[in-house]
């Protein structure tokens, strides 16, 4: 069982991590849908003419934003899941065997839902 000053320090932690990852997501949001080659904004292109090679790299630098935005989308759940957990008083505990995740590795990974020993099963 964790104390409540170590819980309290994970909560804050969460809470500031949440805060920034949201701030990048609508970051990375605006990138990807500003970065259409539309003409609008800076850099405007409707005078000139449109190269295959630009189309091409402004398509991998939309598709490449949006697996971000979709990795960041899927902490930025772990995370609430986490904030959910300590509310419930069962934030530490491993989803999959019950057990206790280690402190440390709540300090590498404050939002991760499973000990190592489950993690690494996962991964096989």
């Amino acid at each position: 069982m964790m104390r409540k000053a170590d819980i309290k320090a994970f909560k804050q932690r969460l809470l500031s991590l949440r805060a920034r990852l949201r701030g990048e997501y609508t970051q990375l949001a605006d990138s990807a849908l500003n970065n259409t080659g539309n003409g609008s904004g800076v850099g405007d292109r409707s005078s000139m003419p449109i190269h295959m090679a630009d189309l091409g790299s402004d398509a991998f630098e939309q598709e490449f934003t949006l697996s971000l935005m979709e990795r960041e989308e899927d902490t930025l759940e772990a995370i609430d899941s986490a904030l959910e957990k300590i509310d419930a008083g069962t934030y530490g505990e491993c989803e999959e065997c019950g057990g206790q995740i280690r402190k440390d590795r709540l300090s590498a990974l404050p939002f991760t839902p499973l000990c190592v020993k489950c993690a690494a099963k996962s991964q096989r």
